[in-house]
């Protein structure tokens, strides 16, 4: 039975590659209790030919946590969403978003989208080995295949396959654009992911792209199931204090920016005891102390150290 709370879990943090790491999101859940997070992507190659604990292990304070895979062979997906599933893991999402030329060589990512019966057939290959939601991230097109004709039938197919959640950046992808420009162009259309939800009322949908405002949030709910915060809570992620109150009617986190910092310091001796390097656990909190006094000084300390 696939869990409808993760379904339309109002709030979650984007995946974000080298950046939402086990150690960032062990910060992010100091200050949410409830929020979806979610790992950077990992292929199916490491998973498949590596030790699959290096690059699924997590703490279990990090629930409810999910799973971003990136690859395009539906064996091979579902033999990692077998294993993720294993692992504890509360949703496994496929990676049809990202726009990366590296990413692109392997055939997966955006270029997915331009392949809609093939997702179809992947999300129906890992749905069919876990009973944890599969999900889709994507884009609201490539390149010049963006009408909303075409986002329709793409939509309408992967839920055909069994995904009954598609997380959407909403902006298309240029392919040959560096996926720092594709944070920024096309300008955002968040009214075509409303159009979606009006067309699939029994899909749900969460929407991504340069949200950073309690109110803005507050409007888009208002539309769809869930927002992806993405650079906001990496940069800020003090914001997320306020979050379990405002979105989730439950108690906040008391903790002042001091108190999660000692908690976390605690957090990093265990890491360090255990071989972690201390860069690694240090970048999560250069945005701590954003617009507080010295914010500066604190980015650039930490900044060095990582």
């Amino acid at each position: 039975m696939i869990n409808n709370t993760i379904l339309n879990n109002p709030i979650s943090i984007a995946p974000m590659l080298r950046l939402t790491n086990r150690h960032c999101r062990y910060l992010h859940r100091l200050l949410t209790r409830h929020a979806l997070l979610y790992t950077e992507m990992v292929t199916t190659g490491a998973i498949l030919h590596n030790d699959p604990e290096r690059f699924l292990a997590y703490n279990d304070i990090e629930h409810p946590v999910a799973l971003q895979l990136g690859g395009a062979d539906p064996k091979a997906l579902a033999a990692c969403a077998k294993i993720a599933a294993d692992f504890g893991y509360d949703e496994i999402n496929l990676n049809v978003g990202c726009p990366s030329s590296k990413v692109q060589a392997g055939k997966f990512g955006a270029c997915l989208m331009l392949e809609p019966e093939l997702v179809a057939e992947c999300v129906a290959e890992m749905q069919a080995q876990v009973e944890i939601p599969v999900t889709v991230k994507m884009r609201l097109g490539v390149d010049e295949h963006d009408s909303y004709a075409e986002l329709q039938r793409f939509i309408e197919l992967v839920a055909r396959g069994g995904c009954r959640k598609f997380i959407i950046h909403a902006r298309k992808c240029y392919l040959k654009k560096s996926p720092k420009e594709n944070r920024k162009l096309p300008e955002l259309n968040y009214s075509m992911v409303y159009d979606l939800k009006r067309d699939f009322p029994e899909l749900a949908f969460i929407l991504n792209g340069e949200i950073d405002e309690d109110d803005q949030i507050e409007t888009i709910l208002q539309n769809v199931e869930g927002v992806m915060l993405g650079r906001k809570a990496y940069t800020d992620p003090y914001f997320l204090a306020a979050i379990d109150k405002k979105f989730y009617g439950a108690a906040t986190i008391p903790r002042t920016r001091e108190e999660l910092l000692a908690l976390y310091k605690d957090y990093m001796a265990i890491q360090q005891a255990q071989g972690v390097g201390v860069a690694q656990l240090i970048r999560p909190l250069q945005g701590l102390f954003r617009g507080q006094p010295n914010a500066k000084e604190w980015r650039l300390k930490t900044q060095e150290a990582a």
